[in-house]
């Protein structure tokens, strides 16, 4: 650093003839001297003994820390023009004080037209939509050929006025696809919208019992027009996976979601369960070894459902291992039973990396995301992967899967398993244990089949109770000792009703099953008259905080959890995070909040 003399050097750089404006700032953030050129950036030029902060947003300490030089500029928007700030070296200067104080130049560039080119780039670049109209096929089978063309008809113009509004050029590709394109600068306006002809299709009369409903994927950003259309391929496929009824927007590093108020519908042909089922089979037959997994700290939908893809393997003849590393509170009287029986091949990770090796399946249950399951690891070393899951997509997926059936109109992937084993078992074949397990991984999910439950739901679970499954015994399962009754009774009496129809619960202390607990809690809640969603925090362990949360429908708790890096379904979604169960409150009724002003 350089000692200069104050008044020769501050009164030449002010008094120069450099055509830009430039200021002086002191090491305390006020203005030191500027020159004429001043006035371009502010409507009065004599800002000396002004606040730098207050004239530009700009803090003197990250000033002084070297974040604005030219590669890291600030920008700001004064007296009708954008200005680029760039600061300039760093000196010193003497004080009345016999002291040095750090000054540093401020360099203003007008790059107002720079700006608007670049503001008018990105309005310009084309954007892709993709729009399907969801249970399409279904609704025109459930009425009269006349009802479905004027329905179809109704929604095709809707879907025409919408791409007129914003400028957009349609074609339909199919029936129920269309493609639009349109410029970029009308997107901010759609997702302020929340796309309003979600809404709008909903709302439609059909003369059916469920609503038809658009699935939109839109791509934006790419570096050509491929790229974008790619995006807005997995956008579609996100909200198809989804459930419908919502749009996504994607670029290279973001995904928004916007929508998802309803329930996908559940379908009456069960032809895809059929396929699904003899696909598995046949690739089951063509393998050495199946490893079954679910989800980290299991529930009983995951470990239900290994059991009955257990049960197939057997039936097929093939050699079969259950993986599952840590065993948690909530299975583990009834893991205990399975193991009793020796029936079972249960192991760790460690010996399943060895027997992947060799032409080895593995079976993905209750969950499609990498990081959540059992022992990821698998997923590299075996040749093959089958998913079946029942959560509605997220953006981390297992990618290239050899099968995955991921339904989120199922209650649980029990439903979807126990639909499977109906195509290729005799129930006979089918021991209690395994329906009982089947039964209770479907009455877990369904909160007793009071949510998410459908007509294929108890055809799924008649079948298991002919198949020998005792509902005593399911009951047995869910039984509670008396610290985790306390503890349940505690939080509910101790939870906050929100005026908006909120409830917030935090569990005390540390819990290995928090998870059963927190869903049990909000279930509870949601009982309390006028209570339309529920949000429940505990502890696990020292270094995570488990969240679950649940509603009656009207709010989509998904959306809300998978701010906190978690997901589910409209109404059942749970997360996991690092923050105290006090802090995750607090945030989600801010987001409560916020949307209910939105």
């Amino acid at each position: 650093m350089k000692d200069i003399d104050n008044k020769i050097d501050l009164e030449n750089l002010i008094n120069s003839n450099i055509p830009i404006p430039i200021c002086i700032v002191g090491s305390g953030g006020k203005i030191l001297g500027a020159n004429e050129k001043i006035e371009d950036v502010f409507l009065y030029g004599n800002i000396e003994d002004s606040d730098l902060f207050a004239l530009t947003g700009i803090k003197s300490k990250e000033l002084f820390d070297g974040k604005y030089r030219e590669d890291t500029p600030a920008i700001i928007e004064r007296n009708g023009h954008k200005f680029k700030i760039i600061a300039g070296t760093e000196t010193t200067k003497d004080t009345d004080e016999d002291e040095c104080e750090r000054i540093i130049p401020l360099y203003f560039y007008d790059v107002t037209e720079y700006e608007e080119l670049k503001v008018k780039y990105t309005d310009e670049k084309i954007c892709v939509c993709k729009i399907n109209i969801d249970n399409h096929d279904q609704f025109n089978d459930a009425v009269s050929p006349e009802t479905g063309m004027a329905v179809t008809a109704e929604v095709n113009k809707m879907i025409r006025k919408w791409a007129q509004d914003i400028e957009g050029s349609v074609d339909k590709i199919k029936e129920a696809v269309y493609v639009i394109h349109f410029q970029q600068k009308y997107l901010e306006g759609l997702m302020a919208g929340k796309f309003e002809i979600l809404d709008q299709v909903r709302a439609l009369e059909t003369s059916v019992d469920f609503p038809l409903s658009l699935s939109i994927g839109i791509g934006v950003g790419g570096t050509d027009i491929s790229e974008t259309a790619s995006f807005a391929d997995a956008a579609m496929d996100l909200a198809v996976g989804r459930g419908g009824d919502q749009a996504v927007v994607k670029n290279e590093s973001r995904i928004q979601y916007y929508g998802g108020k309803t329930q996908s519908v559940e379908k009456s042909n069960k032809g895809k369960s059929r396929v699904v089922g003899h696909a598995i089979r046949k690739l089951m037959e063509e393998s050495k070894t199946v490893l079954i997994m679910g989800h980290k700290h299991a529930d009983m939908d995951a470990f239900g459902s290994a059991l009955g893809i257990y049960r197939m393997c057997i039936a097929c003849k093939v050699d079969a291992h259950i993986v599952i590393d840590e065993i948690p509170d909530s299975i583990k009287a009834f893991y205990k039973q399975v193991e009793e029986t020796g029936t079972y091949s249960l192991i760790k990770t460690d010996k399943a990396k060895n027997l992947a090796k060799d032409n080895a399946m593995v079976v993905v249950l209750d969950t499609h995301r990498p990081s959540f399951i059992e022992a990821p690891e698998l997923l590299e070393i075996a040749d093959k992967t089958v998913v079946i899951d029942h959560h509605r997509r997220a953006e981390e997926v297992i990618e290239n899967p050899t099968l995955a059936y991921i339904e989120s109109y199922a209650s649980s992937t029990a439903e979807l398993v126990t639909e499977i084993l109906q195509y290729i078992l005799n129930r006979k074949i089918l021991i209690r244990l395994e329906a009982e397990a089947l039964l209770a991984g479907m009455t877990i999910d369904t909160n007793r089949f009071a949510v998410k439950t459908g007509v294929r739901t108890f055809e799924a679970a008649a079948w298991l109770r002919r198949s020998g499954a005792d509902t005593t015994e399911v009951k047995r399962f869910f039984q509670m000792d008396q610290e985790t009754f306390m503890l349940k009774s505690k939080a509910i009496a101790e939870s906050r009703f929100l005026p908006s129809g909120y409830a917030v619960a935090i569990c005390e202390g540390v819990h290995q099953d928090i998870q059963v607990i927190n869903a049990q809690v909000a279930d509870e809640l949601l009982e309390v008259k006028g209570i339309k969603a529920s949000f429940v925090a505990g502890k696990k362990n020292k270094d995570t905080t488990c969240i679950s949360a649940r509603s009656l429908g009207e709010v989509n708790v998904q959306v809300i959890l998978e701010k906190f890096g978690g997901g589910g379904h409209l109404n059942v979604a749970g997360a996991q995070v690092e923050d105290e169960p006090d802090t995750v409150i607090s945030r989600i009724i801010e987001l409560l909040e916020e949307g209910e002003n939105k």
